[in-house]
């Protein structure tokens, strides 16, 4: 489950580590989390492994995000559980989503809190950040608006940021979120559609040329990915493309049986 900020009585978003390198920067970003009450730390496939001990050096104490992080062997199994989920990326990367100052994510992830919905921030490793189908998986991408001439930060820099943003959005004081929304679907249930569609289109043949498939697939999930699909909306998708495969097997069953008696009859002059 996502984490719980119990000094402002919220869901809180959890941290998102992907494919971490440095144990300093994991300390470091532990210790950011705690200073703006975040505690729920998920790390993909750190790079040294896990546990590592300089992490715990770097936090000055903030141990308790080390001491609980999740380790995931895929940025799948890291945001299953969330309804939520925000990349962080200096650009956009190709990717049609919503972009976002980190003010204006702190505000949508606090309109999600309100409804107690999990959510997450996503951050790349050090060396390449977020691939593209990385962000693909995300409803909505943050960039830090910095000059341009240095737009470098650092990993827990970024965290501070968005952290930070977080915190100010929840204080006493604080602007009135946005008004109610349907909470969208957890993302383990839109992982399962994508992956029924995608087994779908590829017995359909819709994947063409070859070398092309890994691009379509990117652009199809960033669409779905943008409508910010309910739990009802998913369901009634995987039934659409339960119903069309079915279909087509009907289809292609009166096919295989009119060949087998010699051929469908030959239309009439």
């Amino acid at each position: 489950m996502a984490g719980y900020d119990k000094t402002m009585n919220a869901p809180a978003p959890c941290v998102i580590l992907n494919e971490p390198q440095l144990a300093e920067n994991i300390g470091a970003v532990a210790r950011v989390m705690a200073n703006f009450g975040l505690a729920d730390l998920r790390l993909v496939r750190p790079r040294d492994g896990w546990p590592q001990p300089r992490a715990w050096a770097n936090a000055s104490g903030a141990d308790w995000p080390l001491d609980g992080a999740r380790i995931c062997r895929t940025l799948a199994e890291a945001i299953g559980d969330l309804n939520l989920v925000l990349a962080t990326t200096a650009r956009p990367r190709e990717a049609s989503l919503p972009v976002l100052t980190p003010r204006e994510a702190a505000a949508r992830l606090r309109a999600g809190a309100d409804q107690g919905w999990a959510s997450g921030l996503l951050f790349g490793g050090e060396r390449a950040g977020l691939e593209a189908d990385d962000v693909a998986l995300c409803q909505a991408i943050i960039t830090v608006p910095v000059d341009p001439r240095f737009h470098s930060l650092n990993l827990a820099q970024a965290v501070a940021v968005c952290a930070y943003e977080w915190r100010v959005a929840h204080a006493p004081g604080a602007p009135e979120a946005f008004g109610e929304a349907t909470a969208p679907a957890g993302q383990a249930a839109v992982l399962g559609f994508y992956e029924q569609l995608e087994g779908e289109l590829d017995a359909g043949g819709f994947f063409h040329p070859p070398e092309k498939r890994a691009s379509m697939v990117r652009n199809l999930r960033i669409a779905f990915g943008r409508s910010g699909l309910t739990d009802q909306e998913v369901r009634t998708l995987r039934g659409v493309v339960t119903a069309l495969a079915k279909g087509r097997g009907r289809v292609l069953a009166k096919l295989a049986a009119a060949k087998a008696k010699g051929g469908a009859a030959k239309p009439r002059p």
